[in-house]
């Protein structure tokens, strides 16, 4: 197939570029470089030669994404492209709504027109509400049909670019699998794609840079009703997500059909359970000091697996050890990520 990938030259979309090149796809990506980056194009196209075609395009304007289905014959979009800082859409929502919803509806009103009839569209468990249905902290697990309550303007940007594609599935006959990942931690197992946001708005990531003397760590949650005070989160390996979006597409092409599912290990585990964990695998202890509070944060979020297991057959394969020891070979080679 030819695959359109928006966002390629950012942290997961890039992995999705490696995953679709590998598996004789060939891709073309659209990236803005908002939050992307040049070099990690080059090392991408270099790795894949000829399989790479990028347009420097934003989807924020509806007559350059034309261009880019103008000249290329696109069989399946996978929409990564989006602004996804919970903190940073509190304090500018406007940025968010315009970036990640109104790009969306020019994204899927231009598949209309070029008659491309499938996409997999990165969500999040951002859109849901808060889950205060037990004293238990660890009984927080989110399945599909839990209550869509977005606490930020980030998780109600993603809602509403749901919802525009539920319409053009409805009026149009495009086919969708929404995704809604939980935390994304990791790296490309041999180290040439990873993420490079300095700093990573990931906890992960920040704990092995904080391992590795790269930059000091600091703790960015408010305390909240839980065994440690830290916020609880599920982490999913960022080849294993991938490894879901394919699986989607496939059944998705198969079948004819859409769907929604999260994906997430299922487990929980608490920030501070994170940091010392990192520090275990690294061998390494490092200083810890608190920074600014972010803001909108829900006190527990982890995923109910058990749609993405029975329909897709989907399983996390990699363990929260080799997604720190990944990230170990992506900042080793590449301490301050890609350098531009």
């Amino acid at each position: 197939m030819k695959i359109l990938i928006t966002g390629g030259a950012g942290y997961i979309g890039s992995h999705a570029v490696y995953k679709a090149c590998s598996d004789g796809h060939d891709v073309v990506i659209v990236d803005n470089f908002l939050r992307g980056f040049r070099e990690c194009i080059e090392t991408l196209s270099s790795t894949f030669p000829g399989k790479i075609t990028f347009y420097n395009a934003d989807l924020r304007k509806k007559e350059e994404i034309e261009k880019v289905f103008e000249k290329e014959k696109i069989d399946a979009v996978l929409h990564f492209a989006a602004l996804c800082s919970v903190n940073e859409s509190m304090e500018d929502p406007y940025f968010y709504f315009e970036n990640n919803t109104y790009g969306t509806a020019n994204l899927l009103d231009v598949m209309k027109k070029y008659d491309v009839r499938n996409i997999v569209f990165s969500s999040t468990c951002a859109t849901y509400g808060p889950k205060e249905r037990s004293d238990n902290i660890y009984d927080y697990s989110i399945n599909e049909l839990n209550i869509q309550l977005p606490e930020s303007p980030y998780g109600e940007s993603k809602l509403l670019s749901e919802k525009e594609i539920f319409w053009f599935n409805k009026l149009f006959g495009i086919n969708y699998t929404i995704l809604r990942y939980f935390n994304v931690c990791g790296a490309q197992e041999n180290g040439i794609v990873g993420d490079s946001k300095r700093p990573s708005l990931l906890l992960m990531q920040n704990a092995v840079r904080g391992a590795l003397g790269i930059e000091p760590f600091k703790l960015t949650y408010s305390e909240v009703d839980t065994p440690d005070g830290s916020p609880i989160r599920d982490y999913v390996n960022v080849e294993d997500l991938i490894d879901a979006h394919f699986l989607a597409l496939d059944k998705m092409i198969r079948q004819k059909t859409s769907g929604i599912y999260n994906v997430g290990t299922g487990k929980g585990s608490s920030v501070l359970e994170i940091v010392n964990k990192v520090m275990e695998i690294t061998g390494t202890k490092f200083d810890i000091s608190k920074g600014e509070a972010r803001k909108g944060e829900a006190k527990a979020l982890y995923s109910n697996t058990e749609k993405i297991v029975n329909e897709l057959g989907w399983k996390p394969a990699r363990s929260i050890e080799d997604s720190v020891k990944s990230l170990v070979k992506w900042y080793t080679n590449r301490p301050n990520g890609w350098k531009e």
